[in-house]
Order: C-alpha cells, then sequence, then structure tokens
C-alpha cells in the first residue's frame, strides 16, 4: 500500500452480502484499508498481464512444457517455504 498518500472519501457501491463479509473479515476500521489493497493487487495483477504480453511479442508465447517446469518449480518453492516456516513455529509441547 502507498504510505504518506493523501485520502478522500468516496462512496462506493457494494452488494450488501459481500460488504458485510469483509466488513467481518477486517473488523471495524479496515475496510478502506482492505478495498485498497483489492485495488492494489488488480492493478499488479493487470501489469503483470501486461509484461507477459510484452514477454510473448518478443519472444514467443509460452510452451506446454515451459509452463510446467515453471509450475513444477513453482510448487517446490512453496514446499520449500512452508518447511521453513513450520521449521520456524516453535513446538508448544516442549515448552
Amino acid at each position: 500500500m502507498v504510505m504518506g498518500m493523501a485520502t478522500k472519501k468516496y462512496t462506493v457501491t457494494l452488494p450488501e452480502e459481500l460488504a458485510e463479509e469483509i466488513r467481518a473479515e477486517v473488523g471495524p476500521g479496515g475496510f478502506s484499508r482492505y478495498v485498497t489493497a483489492a485495488i492494489e493487487r488488480h492493478r499488479e495483477r493487470e501489469r503483470l498481464h501486461e509484461f507477459v504480453e510484452w514477454l510473448e511479442a518478443e519472444h514467443g508465447p509460452v510452451t506446454a512444457e515451459e509452463a510446467a517446469k515453471a509450475e513444477a518449480e513453482r510448487l517446490s518453492i512453496q514446499q520449500e517455504l512452508a518447511a521453513r516456516k513450520a521449521r520456524a513455529v516453535p513446538d508448544r509441547k516442549t515448552s
């Protein structure tokens, strides 16, 4: 989130059920932060899509083999991060 940025209040219309789910998740005062973070994530994804389009225009589309290799690498990294996180959590049974 961009820190130190001036803010302005707006009225936004959302489906009631969605708005209430968000409010329940974020608690009092967190709604604006949640919406801001969602918009920032959306913008990041849009920039990533533009970058991928540019890369594919320069180098051709990603092949099925390249996509499979990237997915395997992503899963390996995800597993390693989960293992590190598990090792970092102190064992509460021995304390």
